[in-house]
């Protein structure tokens, strides 16, 4: 039974991410045929709607507005918008945080989670892995933004979740590593393997 259990586990372990993007990916390109291909099928003629034109056209308007959002009028245009939206009651609660974290992948955005530090935690010479994510103490909360410090982002491992912590440089040490191996290796408690990669340094003071 040790040896089917384990057989099934290291199964489902290799099985399950593949099927999930497989699924993620699939939920995507339906969801998009279903409500653009609707649209379309009104606005053609008969007979010449086919199966793929709703992600086709869905793919096209994205590109237009990705080329778009280069002008400077049409990000006018949409920052002008967007705090209005951001107004709208319970909307204001959720859309900003979503909207900061699609901000990192957008490759229009400097992208502020590239170093890979390591923290040490006091004198009790453990350490810990972290994501500078703000060095710029002006853009901090007064009270909140001691010079000589940046502010580190600690991911919990196997959990949603983690600290922002105001770390004095001289206990952060530069890491060889890149953003999306760190996650992986926090997030699954050093279990994921790891490759070196080219990031910013934080100098220690």
């Amino acid at each position: 039974m040790g040896v089917i259990t384990r057989n099934i586990l290291t199964g489902l372990i290799t099985i399950l991410p593949v099927v999930l993007t497989i699924y993620l990916l699939y939920w995507l390109i339906v969801s998009t045929e279903t409500l653009l291909g609707q649209q379309l099928q009104g606005m053609l003629p008969e007979g010449v709607y086919r199966h793929g034109m709703g992600v086709a056209v869905g793919l096209g308007l994205t590109f237009v507005v990705g080329m778009l959002m280069h002008t400077y009028v049409v990000q006018r245009i949409f920052a002008h918008a967007e705090r209005l939206f951001q107004r709208l009651p319970l909307v204001r609660l959720v859309y900003p945080a979503l909207r900061d974290f699609m901000d990192y992948f957008s490759p229009m955005k400097k992208k502020e989670f590239e170093q890979v530090v390591a923290v040490t935690l006091g004198d009790t010479g453990m350490r810990a892995i972290g994501l500078v994510t703000q060095e710029d103490m002006a853009r901090l909360p007064r009270g909140f933004n001691d010079e000589g410090s940046v502010l580190v982002y600690l991911p919990m491992s196997y959990m949603i979740g983690g600290y922002a912590l105001l770390v004095p440089r001289r206990d952060l040490q530069p890491l060889d590593m890149s953003m999306e191996d760190a996650m992986r290796f926090i997030l699954t408690a050093g279990v994921a393997h790891t490759r070196n990669g080219n990031g910013k340094r934080v100098e220690r003071e």
